[in-house]
């Protein structure tokens, strides 16, 4: 009888102790550590295969790497398109929200640039911001409007602001989304068939499930906050920007806060050779904060 009442009492302990690790996502008495604050107003950072992080400092028109083996910083591309948001597509290729033009670029191992879209049924998109590509290649982006002083032009060539598709073999453009007042960041899980948009303008962050031909389904309300940048971990939490970052689990239910001392934070993603270092953009400087998940890039 003792015996049994002692497996049971450590079945419970084991059980507290991985639920307690399971929750535990940030490593205990840390917090995000100033990399260098040189900047104008840092956006993008998406990690390559080794766990380096490129990331924008849009005004002055570059994209960056921070190297995982050595923590240092090196300008990667000058005239960048203004670039905003950037992913890594299945290829290893960086692909870039280029709002200069309002275009989406593919930049290849060499540095050249393909240009993959610039316009929807012949009108200028407003300006690609942020994006995600999923298993096949298809590339999700969010097209919201933001005057910029660089442009010309005063009003948007298409009215509503949308997320669209490209098709994995480059061919169509489709939109996706044309419900959300101002859609922005913008992450997904391949595993798990799930897309994040943030309606910034709106205040709110929904959910969707991916149908095969890239549409979206299922739309249901997440949490009600928006967010500039955004990512995930390999539990499926879900990080998002603004005034710190938030940390949200797949109920939407919020877990944790980081504070940045900035007053904005635009972006985030994992990175680091073990891909277990936060890495967050925030107004004209970067951080990093150890944690005890890894991402799920």
């Amino acid at each position: 009888m003792l015996k049994k009442l002692f497996l049971f009492l450590l079945g419970i302990i084991m059980l507290s102790c991985k639920t307690s690790k399971n929750q535990s996502i940030i490593e205990e008495n840390t917090k995000p550590i100033l990399i260098s604050d040189e900047f104008k107003f840092t956006e993008g950072p998406a990690a390559d295969a080794e766990g380096n992080v490129y990331f924008t400092d849009q005004p002055n028109n570059r994209i960056l790497e921070w190297s995982a083996e050595t923590g240092e910083i090196s300008v990667y591309m000058e005239n960048a398109g203004r670039a905003n948001g950037l992913y890594f597509d299945n290829e290893g290729r960086l692909i870039a929200a280029a709002d200069e033009k309002s275009e989406l670029w593919q930049i290849n191992i060499d540095k050249k640039v393909k240009v993959l879209v610039d316009n929807y049924q012949n009108k200028r998109l407003n300006g690609p911001n942020d994006l995600w590509v999923d298993a096949k290649g298809g590339i999700y982006f969010t097209d919201p409007y933001y005057q910029r002083g660089y442009w010309k032009r005063q009003n948007p060539d298409i009215d509503k602001q949308r997320v669209y598709y490209l098709t994995p073999d480059k061919r169509e453009v489709k939109i996706v989304a044309d419900d959300l007042v101002q859609p922005n960041g913008i992450i997904g899980s391949k595993e798990n068939a799930v897309l994040y948009i943030a309606d910034i303008g709106a205040g709110m962050t929904y959910s969707y499930r991916l149908s095969k031909n890239g549409n979206l389904t299922d739309k249901k309300l997440f949490t009600e906050m928006g967010s500039d940048g955004m990512t995930m971990d390999e539990e499926g939490n879900v990080y998002l920007t603004g005034k710190g970052v938030t940390v949200f689990n797949k109920k939407g239910e919020k877990m944790a806060h980081i504070p940045v001392d900035r007053n904005w934070t635009s972006n985030v993603t994992f990175g680091g050779e073990n891909f277990d270092q936060l890495f967050i953009t925030a107004s004209d400087a970067v951080y990093i904060l150890q944690m005890d998940v890894k991402g799920n890039n």
